[in-house]
């Protein structure tokens, strides 16, 4: 039997339809769109939402579609390799306290899409880290949408490397030893700064 080749994603308007018996139906892909991603606190869809945060701050190309299995989140158009990751002090659920803040910063075993075959040894393959916290901590007000409403720790991986307390994952005092919070506007020259260490 032949390889299946892998499929490239083709980056959609959000018009189309859903088909049922060769017809259009009402229902449209920005229909799923705004059912499935409008809670913008929730951790797995505020995760992207912060991907796509650092992609427009780094001059990421959005017209391509996110590639859910590559090796790290995003390539800067002068090549420079970024995972993101985030955390808030507001989830969507019901809270009797702030979240305490925390980010994964696991070695990963990578899967090459092309050959289909996992790496033999876990890896940190990024060359940067992007730390994204969504900082206001009022619930009420809270706006992921609100670029204020976060701040941003970059970090070299061989920073985070040599950092020995981050084997699987580092909270947020330990990153602010290594690390000054910044704005989205401070994002792209940060990301090239901490690449050239």
């Amino acid at each position: 039997m032949k390889s299946l080749r892998k499929i490239n994603a083709t980056l959609k308007t959000g018009q189309e339809s859903l088909i049922h018996e060769s017809k259009q139906t009402s229902y449209s892909l920005i229909d799923f769109w705004k059912w499935s991603v409008s809670d913008l606190l929730s951790n797995a869809t505020r995760g992207r939402f912060a991907e796509f945060i650092v992609a427009t701050a780094t001059g990421v190309d959005i017209r391509q579609p996110r590639d859910e299995w590559a090796p790290f989140d995003l390539v800067t158009p002068d090549g420079i390799k970024i995972e993101v990751k985030s955390a808030a002090y507001i989830q969507s659920w019901r809270q009797k306290e702030l979240s305490k803040i925390s980010f994964s910063t696991k070695a990963a075993f990578t899967w090459d899409s092309e050959t289909n075959t996992q790496s033999s040894v876990a890896s940190r393959s990024a060359d940067v880290y992007v730390f994204c916290l969504l900082h206001h901590a009022i619930k009420q007000t809270c706006d992921p949408l609100n670029l204020d409403h976060w701040e941003f720790y970059v970090l070299a991986t061989q920073e985070l490397n040599r950092y020995a307390r981050s084997v699987s994952s580092i909270s947020l005092s330990s990153l602010r030893k290594l690390a000054t919070p910044i704005n989205y506007s401070q994002l792209q020259e940060e990301v090239r700064i901490r690449h050239t260490i």
